[in-house]
């Protein structure tokens, strides 16, 4: 034997019936809050100075990134999977 019970309410209706709390001012509350650390991030952001402090080094930080790279790309162009 089969029962099926179609209910047919709104997401608010169903939290009141359930007795759920109502959470949309709560939610409303905190995105404002993030929307505005957001906007305060975007409005400090400042490329040179992020710029500059990743090349505090110069071009010997570069440098020494790519050598730390090239080791990993050279062993996953050489391989050994089965594809090769």
């Amino acid at each position: 034997m089969k029962i099926r019970v179609d209910i047919d309410c709104s997401p608010q209706e169903a939290r009141a019936f359930f007795g759920l709390p109502d959470l949309q001012p709560l939610q409303e509350a905190a995105m404002a809050e993030l929307r505005d650390k957001f906007a305060k991030a975007a409005g400090d952001f400042d490329a040179e100075t992020m710029i500059g402090q990743w090349m505090q080094g110069g071009g010997q930080a570069l440098e020494t990134m790519q050598k730390m790279f090239w080791p990993g790309a050279a062993g996953a162009k050489g391989g050994g999977g089965k594809g090769t």
